[in-house]
């Protein structure tokens, strides 16, 4: 049997063709802390731990596909939960700073000690809602947290004025299924992105990134 997590590794690489010798360690160092910490929170149900760069490392990294974050760019990543989508793209983008929040406090606790571990100097991890954050981000980007327009409530104080990147500051979210209803509430200049246009595997079929533009 192959091992998985070279697997893995062939499967980011596939699509990412251009990584750093620091960034193929990183990404693999993220397997063992993942399923170390995974027999002791469950950060990802058990049966998805197989399945972790396909479903939660790639998923994640969707988001590199419709926008590539120039070097100084903050990001704030709400919800994160285990670490996604802001352990990979804090991997793939070392040169930006994000700041990685969940109200859930063993879970930011594991977030912190991955990032120990990886030695991930651009990463902040906080137990802290997102109505209380202080300070201003480039991006907020989050994975099927809750309904876009409640979520864009809650940080929708968070964005710097001026915009720098080739999409403008906003919200950038991995959601699945049909997002017609919950799109038509949202009033703003947004674009959908079908994940199957860029990634082959079946799991991403209905899987879509959302953008969401924040300034005026």
């Amino acid at each position: 049997m192959p091992n998985l997590t070279s697997v893995g590794i062939q499967l980011i690489t596939k699509y990412f063709p251009n990584l750093s010798d620091t960034q193929i360690r990183s990404f693999t160092e993220l397997e063992t802390q993942f399923r170390y910490w995974n027999e002791q929170i469950n950060l990802i149900s058990r049966k998805d731990i197989d399945l972790l760069y396909e479903r939660h490392v790639l998923h994640s990294l969707a988001i590199a596909k419709v926008i590539s974050f120039k070097s100084g760019t903050s990001i704030l990543d709400v919800g994160t939960g285990g670490g996604f989508p802001g352990i990979p793209l804090a991997i793939l983008f070392p040169e930006c700073d994000f700041h990685l929040v969940d109200s859930i406090g063993k879970k930011i606790m594991v977030v912190k000690e991955i990032c120990n571990a990886l030695d991930l100097k651009n990463v902040k991890a906080e137990q802290i809602r997102a109505e209380q954050i202080k300070g201003n981000y480039d991006f907020v980007v989050s994975r099927a947290v809750t309904q876009l327009k409640p979520f864009l409530q809650w940080v929708s104080k968070k964005f710097k004025p001026e915009s720098n990147n080739s999409l403008p500051n906003g919200v950038i979210a991995l959601k699945g299924g049909d997002l017609k209803e919950e799109l038509s509430e949202i009033k703003r200049a947004k674009k959908e992105y079908a994940i199957c246009d860029y990634f082959d595997e079946e799991f991403f079929e209905t899987k879509k990134v959302i953008y969401i533009s924040m300034v005026k």
